[in-house]
């Protein structure tokens, strides 16, 4: 059985998307200590790769985005529909320059895939950013899971 999945950058030119680094995730995030050096391990990359598992239970095509300006979306969920999801995950927007940074990332994706929603996962915050006609769902994370298996 795979313990590990990876994600691509989505591009709409498959040779860009192969070329770009992927992201790795375990498929049992309980093994991430145990097969990693420790360096890079905090609760962020932890939570990031729960985000992942769950997503991946209902979405086919999981992608990672990054905008013109240089800005990472963590996810790009698409189902067999080709309905995307963005998703970007955060352990805490406390701080005002991380939120501004999240928030920014986003709308700039928003923008680019012509998307009205998107959501950012958070350990226990929860609200929702709106500006003109788009919306950004802050969730904690137990949130989103349990909404996951509504899907």
């Amino acid at each position: 059985k795979m313990l590990k999945s990876s994600v691509r950058l989505f591009d709409t030119s498959l040779r860009r998307s192969q070329m770009n680094l992927k992201k790795v995730y375990c498929i049992d995030h309980a093994l991430i200590p145990s097969v990693s050096s420790g360096v890079l391990i905090n609760a962020g990359h932890l939570l990031e790769n729960l985000v992942f598992v769950a997503l991946r239970r209902f979405y086919p095509h999981i992608f990672y985005y990054r905008t013109k300006n240089g800005r990472e979306i963590d996810f790009v969920a698409q189902d067999r529909t080709k309905t995307r999801l963005l998703v970007q995950v955060c352990e805490s927007l406390i701080n005002e320059t991380t939120k501004k940074r999240e928030v920014h990332a986003l709308e700039e994706a928003m923008e680019e895939m012509r998307l009205r929603s998107a959501v950012i996962v958070t350990r226990n915050e929860e609200e929702n950013i709106v500006r003109e006609d788009k919306t950004i769902s802050v969730v904690p994370a137990w949130k989103f899971l349990i909404a996951m298996n509504h899907v």
